[in-house]
C-alpha cells in the first residue's frame, strides 16, 4: 500500500479499532488472530457491548477484542458468553 493510500486507510479506520491496533502494536498488513479460535480476526468486537448509537466510554482495551466472522456471529453480543469472552481477551492482554 504507497503512504498516502495507508493514511486515508487509517483516517477512516473506526477510533476503537486504532486503540485496539496500537495496544497489540499491530499495523493494517497484520495477520491479527481471533481471540476465540486462531483464524484471521475481520471484526474489533466490544465484549460489553455499546448498543444501537451507544456511549464511546466502552472503549477501551479491556473491552476491545479481535475476532473472526464466524465467532462473532457465534459469541458476539450475547450475554451467556460475556465471561468467556472476557476471560479470553484477559489471557491474551497478560501474555504482552
Amino acid at each position: 500500500m504507497c503512504p498516502i493510500g495507508f493514511w486515508i486507510a487509517y483516517l477512516k479506520m473506526k477510533n476503537y479499532t486504532k486503540i485496539y491496533f496500537k495496544h497489540f502494536g499491530y499495523v493494517m498488513e497484520d495477520f491479527i488472530p481471533c481471540e476465540g479460535c486462531g483464524d484471521r480476526a475481520v471484526d474489533i468486537h466490544h465484549i460489553d457491548c455499546r448498543g444501537m448509537g451507544g456511549s464511546k466510554d466502552k472503549d477501551r482495551i479491556e473491552n476491545l477484542m479481535g475476532l473472526c466472522r464466524k465467532c462473532h456471529v457465534e459469541f458476539g453480543d450475547k450475554k451467556d458468553f460475556t465471561v468467556y469472552l472476557k476471560d479470553i481477551h484477559y489471557k491474551k492482554m497478560k501474555q504482552l
